[in-house]
C-alpha cells in the first residue's frame, strides 16, 4: 500500500516568537540564547521549573538485561557492593539513587548484566510492544550505539530476526560489541543508511525510527547545546526526519507498529513529522499509550489532528528523564 505525497520538501520551518522580557531574563539567568527560551515559553509546562532542572544533575538508570539475569538478583548483587537502586515504572529499568563506583565500572557491567541507558529511551521500546510471540521480525533504523535494538532482542527473548541499520562503520563495530557483550545473538547490523531501508525488500513486523535529531532534550547533559543550538539545526533535523518517516514506514508489516522518537522538545521534529506521515499515509494511525505528557495540537499558530494527543513528551522536570518524543504508529491496512 503507497503513500500519498510522502516524499514531498515540504516540512514546518523552525518558527520563532518575538523577544519578551521574560524570555529576556530567563534567557540571561539560565545562560541560553533567547530565541529557544521564547520557544519554550510557548509549549514547555512550567517553564522555570524546567529551566531549573536543566541545570541540575540528571538522573541515571540501568536497564537490566534479562537475557543473563534478572532484576531480582541483580539488585542484590548491586545492593551488596554499596549501590542503592529505585524502582521505575519498567519492570526492567532502575534508578541509580547512590552507588560506592561509578555504574560504569562494575563487573557486573562489564559481564553484559546491565545497560546503562536513560528512561525514556527504554520506554521507546516499550511503545513498540514487543514479545517473543507477537514480533518475528523487527528494523532499529539508526540504531548505534545499540541500547534500543539490545532491549528490542531482549523482548524477543533472543527469538526471530532483528536487522539494525549503521551507515558509520565505526559507530556499527562498536554496536556489534554492545550487543555481543549484552549476549544477544538475533541481530544483524547492516552498514546501510536508514533512508535506503526500502532496499532490505522486505517489511517487518516492529520497526524503530529514533530519528537524528537537535537534541534540545540532553541539554542537561551538554550544556553547551543552550548556545550552538541554532534554527538551522531544527530545519535540517525536522527535514531529514520526514525523509527518514517515509523509509520507516515503507518497512513496516500491515498489522505491525513503527515507534517514532526523538530526543528533541522541538515541535518541528516532532508532532510535525508525525502529522505529514499520517496526512500522507491513511492506513497509519496514532496508538496512545502510558506514559509522559500529551503531545501537542497547536505550535505557533500551526494546528495538529487531534489523534496528535495520543503521541507523548517528556519533560526532564516532570517526568525525571531527558527530554523525549515518542509516537506509536500502527499500519491500519491489509
Amino acid at each position: 500500500m503507497a503513500c500519498q505525497g510522502l516524499a514531498g520538501e515540504k516540512f514546518l520551518k523552525t518558527v520563532l516568537f518575538p523577544e519578551t522580557h521574560d524570555g529576556e531574563m530567563l534567557a540571561a539567568e539560565f545562560g541560553y540564547d533567547p530565541w529557544l527560551v521564547e520557544r519554550f515559553l510557548h509549549y514547555v509546562p512550567r517553564p522555570v521549573d524546567f529551566l531549573k532542572k536543566m541545570d541540575s544533575a540528571h538522573s541515571r538508570y540501568l536497564r537490566v538485561n534479562t537475557l543473563k539475569t534478572s532484576s531480582e538478583a541483580l539488585e542484590r548483587r548491586l545492593t551488596d557492593k554499596g549501590f542503592k537502586l529505585g524502582r521505575t515504572a519498567l519492570a526492567d529499568v532502575f534508578s541509580v539513587q547512590a552507588g560506592s563506583i561509578s555504574p560504569g565500572a562494575t563487573t557486573e557491567y562489564m559481564l553484559g548484566l546491565y545497560y546503562l541507558q536513560d528512561l525514556s529511551s527504554c520506554i521507546a521500546v516499550e511503545a513498540l510492544d514487543v514479545s517473543k510471540e507477537s514480533c518475528k521480525a523487527a528494523l532499529d533504523i539508526a540504531a548505534a550505539p545499540g541500547g534500543k535494538t539490545s532491549y528490542i532482542a531482549q523482548k524477543m527473548n533472543n527469538s526471530g530476526y532483528i536487522i539494525a541499520l549503521e551507515p558509520n562503520s565505526r559507530r556499527a563495530r562498536s554496536m556489534a560489541f554492545n550487543l555481543a557483550r549484552l549476549g544477544v545473538a538475533n541481530t544483524c547490523v547492516t552498514l546501510l543508511d536508514g533512508l535506503a531501508a526500502g532496499k532490505l525488500g522486505r517489511v517487518f513486523d516492529r520497526v524503530l525510527l529514533d530519528a537524528p535529531c537537535s537534541c534540545e532534550g540532553v541539554i542537561a547533559k551538554d550544556p553547551s547545546r543552550k548556545t550552538s543550538h541554532t534554527p538551522g539545526d531544527v530545519d535540517y533535523c525536522s527535514a531529514l526526519q520526514q525523509k527518514l518517516i517515509e523509509s520507516a514506514v515503507s518497512a513496516v508489516k500491515p498489522g505491525g507498529l513503527l515507534v517514532y522518537s526523538t530526543c528533541s522538545f522541538a515541535p518541528e521534529e516532532n508532532e510535525a513529522v508525525v502529522q505529514h506521515a499520517i496526512d500522507s499515509c491513511d492506513f497509519l494511525k496514532v496508538e496512545p499509550f502510558e506514559l509522559g505528557s500529551e503531545g501537542l495540537l497547536e505550535f505557533g499558530g500551526h494546528k495538529f489532528s487531534k489523534s496528535l494527543q495520543g503521541t507523548r513528551r517528556f519533560y526532564p522536570h516532570i517526568d525525571d528523564t531527558t527530554g523525549f518524543f515518542i509516537a506509536r504508529l500502527r499500519h491500519t491496512g491489509s
